[in-house]
């Protein structure tokens, strides 16, 4: 046994040292849970104080989410989910214009869509999931002006700048799995770069305070 003891001083190292490297590293700021309510609570109250004059002003509905989600929002990863295949043979350039005229059209869908919602209807659910896990969803309730709920969950990821969110999936509605169904075929059709212009007109006809064309068409 005495010579066996170094050995088992050794392999308890290395067992140590094993779990160690399977743990994950510690994620700054907040946990996904209370990161989520921090940003929902915070952005309805603010929404609930001013909700008339951000009825008629999208520019300030988009600054107010801006305000809010954009700093836990993973703009980049959202946007590589989106375009696929296409994101690998999209240049540099392309890929900027991209995740901007993206972000900004997630955020004005996202923003309207606040609108029929209030703080004090907010639940946040119990979580479910690993709390050691690299991804969480975090799931909250909102009741609409009739009672009814709506589920409305935020899918997050691990980042080295802590948790960050990159999709809102409201009514079992997955923002960013519409958004790459839809673009995947625009881009095949008529090319990254006029997806990209239409993103962009799109956008500033929303700021202008006006609908875009597809909407109108609706």
């Amino acid at each position: 046994m005495r010579a066996l003891y170094p050995l088992l001083v050794l392999f308890a190292g290395f067992g140590a040292a094993a779990s160690a490297a399977d743990a994950p590293a510690a994620t700054p700021g907040l946990g996904p849970q209370e990161l989520m309510e921090m940003v929902s609570k915070d952005m309805l109250r603010e929404l609930d104080a001013n909700r008339a004059a951000l009825t008629k002003d999208p520019a300030g509905l988009r600054a107010l989410v801006d305000k809010h989600l954009l700093p836990h929002f993973d703009t980049d990863y959202a946007a590589r989910l989106v375009l696929g295949t296409h994101w690998r043979t999209a240049t540099p350039a392309q890929r900027k214009r991209f995740i901007e005229a993206f972000y900004g059209s997630l955020m004005a869908n996202y923003g309207d869509a606040l609108l029929e919602f209030t703080g004090d209807r907010l639940r946040i659910l119990p979580f479910r999931g690993d709390p050691n896990a690299q991804s969480a969803t975090v799931r909250t309730e909102i009741k609409r002006d009739n009672g009814t709920p709506v589920p409305v969950n935020y899918s997050l990821r691990r980042t080295p700048e802590g948790w960050k969110a990159w999709d809102v999936t409201i009514e079992g509605i997955s923002y960013i799995k519409n958004f790459r169904t839809d673009f995947g075929a625009e881009v095949d059709q008529k090319g990254l770069d006029a997806v990209i212009e239409r993103l962009e007109a799109d956008n500033r006809t929303r700021e202008a305070g006006g609908k875009p064309a597809a909407a109108q068409a609706r």
